[in-house]
């Protein structure tokens, strides 16, 4: 039977994962994440899906997080009503996770509408609600790790443990061949990768001997140094010490799911070992709280040798969960840690925290995970001077650090390894979520290494391939195209102008006096003028 495969998301760009399989039985999707990043991506979120959601059978999760789950309370709003699959492990954090979203979402939907209100713009809705989030919990259910399924007529999956968060996957589908003697297509989808050195997970598990890989690719150029537990933990040391001696906050913006977890032990054991300064660690993030309570529920599953639940419990851990609370920390002086959401400083209580101490030299910003382009995080990593946050302009004089240790996602030579252990692959590897960066990275190392690079694929969005031909087939979907190639991989008008905000600002307080000035905010209206 046909097989066909269209990336609607993570196609030259890390967030909004999502794979849709087609065959003449009906329609499958691989994830049904959230585009992160520049403004012009995220508004994919708003717009219309590539399909129609009630024609989808089934939803093959890999994971919780909300670049690979974000979108389902919209596709089950939308009038999917089928059922997502997911392991026990992935259903419980999305229980809080999505909830969470649908909170946020109103949220910000309502400061931004007032904001449009005061400058005449028209009011926007959010892209679903914390009550659309709860009723799409419905349609999750547990499926087990390495135990086959049906996923829908034709069509089975099996789950293997990915080794990056708590219920992660990767997942092996199967689609029936035709006749007696028909074989048939096996499909590996690697959802996210976890790295070698992961206190809470264990090492990915996956199967051989497969028609196509699709895996990801977000650190593929990235050759990190070896990582054990306590090298780690002596690298955090050193970053806490320092921001310790610098005298202000310590911030860490953090993925609410296992990297909080992650940094809280280790903290609180670098604590009571006397290897870093005692100090309130705040988590200041109503999901990683709730988060945390399921990794307590969890922890029989978790691939650990320290006491996870003595130091979650510790008296230096205060979790911070009401907007009172968030707000009383910020009249604190001195060192404290705070960790909150969301890791790439793109949304939640994180950036009233930036706003608080970001200018000030006193403070650190410590970024543990992957910045994706367009996001704050990404611009604070990259330098910026100074940056705007909700509308105000801030300046960059906080120490900008970066920890990828604590990284979930494994880095080249692990990807590389991962898809070797694949073998044989015989008709494809698609590389996605990953920037062009990572992409060229990982085509590098696997290019006639691991398999012919004839077969190796960097899919864009939307691009469509059928998959039973000897070799995937492209199918031209141009017309069906949501945004042109270069608008995925690329910085858009929403942050040149930010930039340009920011620039002007520094120009005019640059000048030497008022007159300085004037010619300065003169050549700019010229320049506005010849564009009429």
């Amino acid at each position: 039977m046909s097989v066909t495969l269209r990336f609607c998301g993570a196609a030259r760009t890390v967030t909004g994962s999502c794979h849709l399989f087609e065959t003449p039985a009906g329609r499958i999707l691989v994830d049904c994440g959230m585009f992160q990043g520049p403004k012009t991506l995220k508004e994919l979120n708003y717009s219309v899906f590539p399909f129609h959601p009630e024609d989808i059978h089934a939803v093959l999760l890999t994971h919780a997080h909300i670049d690979h789950s974000g979108l389902i309370p919209k596709l089950v709003r939308g009038g999917f009503r089928g059922p997502v699959f997911a392991t026990q492990g992935t259903i419980d954090l999305c229980s809080f996770m999505l909830p969470d979203s649908g909170g946020i979402q109103e949220s910000e939907v309502s400061q931004l509408n007032r904001r449009n209100a005061a400058r005449g713009r028209p009011p926007v809705t959010p892209i679903y609600t914390q009550r659309d989030a709860i009723a799409s919990l419905d349609a999750f259910r547990r499926v087990e790790y390495e135990n086959w399924f049906e996923a829908m007529p034709g069509v089975r999956a099996r789950y293997w443990n990915a080794g990056h968060l708590l219920g992660s996957a990767s997942i092996e589908i199967e689609f029936a061949g035709q006749g007696k003697e028909g074989k048939p297509l096996r499909v590996l989808a690697s959802g996210d990768i976890g790295p070698d050195a992961k206190l809470l997970e264990p090492d990915p598990e996956a199967p051989t001997g497969l028609d196509y890989v699709l895996t990801e690719s977000t650190y593929g150029d990235e050759d990190r140094p070896p990582v054990t537990r306590e090298s780690r933990r002596e690298v955090l040391a050193k970053e806490v010490r320092d921001a310790h001696a610098a005298g202000g906050a310590l911030l860490i913006p953090s993925f609410a799911v296992e990297r909080t977890q992650e940094l809280i032990v280790d903290l609180v054991d670098l604590m009571q070992r006397g290897d870093i300064p005692a100090g309130p660690i705040f988590l200041d993030s109503p999901l990683a709280i709730h988060a945390t309570e399921v990794f307590r529920e969890h922890t029989e599953s978790l691939e650990s040798d320290v006491n996870i639940e003595r130091l979650l419990s510790s008296p230096h851990l205060r979790c911070t969960e009401s907007v009172e609370e968030s707000k009383a920390i910020a009249k604190l002086e001195g060192f404290h840690i705070i960790i909150a959401a969301s890791g790439m400083c793109d949304a939640g209580r994180i950036r009233h925290h930036l706003k608080r101490w970001l200018w000030q030299r006193k403070a650190t910003v410590l970024l543990v995970g992957f910045q994706a382009q367009g996001t704050l995080g990404r611009f604070l990593v990259e330098g910026a001077k100074a940056v705007r946050i909700q509308g105000e302009e801030i300046k960059v004089a906080a120490r900008i650090r970066r920890l990828d240790e604590y990284s979930g996602h494994a880095d080249g030579p692990e990807l590389a390894r991962w898809i070797a252990s694949r073998r044989p692959i015989t008709r494809g590897v698609f590389l996605v979520h990953g920037e062009e960066r990572g992409l060229a990275g990982l085509t590098e190392r696997i290019a006639e290494r691991t398999v012919p690079a004839a077969k190796i694929f960097e899919p864009l969005l939307d691009d469509v391939y059928e998959l039973t031909t000897a070799a995937p087939t492209p199918i031209d979907g141009t017309r069906r195209r949501r945004l042109a190639p270069e608008a995925v991989v690329n910085l858009d008008w929403h942050n040149d102008m930010s930039k340009l905000i920011l620039d002007i600002n520094e120009a005019v307080e640059a000048a030497a006096d008022d007159r300085a000035r004037g010619v300065v905010i003169r050549r700019l209206r010229r320049a506005l003028e010849a564009t009429e």
